[in-house]
């Protein structure tokens, strides 16, 4: 059960791009819940969740994947991608079809684009002893990948 939660049930174990794939949920349920019209406030209170609910799980039981696995970091724990992208979309709301499908595809690029590159200071959280380092690295890319969508829909939008 450990590793189905924290491979966002199977997610992690795609052979290409796992903690791509690990992203995808929180983007569909976010573009979801915009074209449901459910404002947003209701948005960015599940947003909150999603992040709550991947990080307890990432944080909770990443160390026994990692003793299994025998590696640092396996591929296969998404679960922090998934609480990472869903950071990204707390502060955000989109209605109308291109509107969402703008919002949407531009978070879900932003925190891939911090999550890989990892500029400082989110590299730094790695070195976080046992789920922490798994996690905090990608919650900090969701908080920046957040700030520049917000920054972009004010710009642009």
């Amino acid at each position: 059960m450990k590793r189905m939660l924290t491979s966002c049930f199977g997610l992690g174990f795609m052979p290409i791009a796992s903690g791509t794939w690990g992203s995808m949920p929180p983007v569909i349920i976010f573009a979801g819940m915009c074209l449901l019209c459910t404002g947003y406030a209701v948005n960015a209170v599940l947003m909150i969740i999603l992040a709550v609910l991947g990080s307890v799980v990432c944080v909770k039981f990443t160390p026994d994947i990692v003793k299994i696995a025998g590696k640092k970091d396996p591929g296969e724990i998404v679960a922090d991608e998934f609480a990472g992208q869903s950071v990204t979309f707390i502060g955000a709301y989109a209605s109308g079809y291109k509107e969402i499908a703008i919002v949407a595809v531009a978070g879900f690029l932003l925190f891939r684009l911090f999550d890989i590159l990892k500029p400082w200071p989110i590299r730094k959280l790695e070195k976080l002893p046992d789920g922490w380092g798994v996690l905090a690295d990608d919650l900090l890319a969701g908080v920046f990948a957040g700030i520049v969508l917000q920054i972009g829909l004010f710009v642009f939008i």
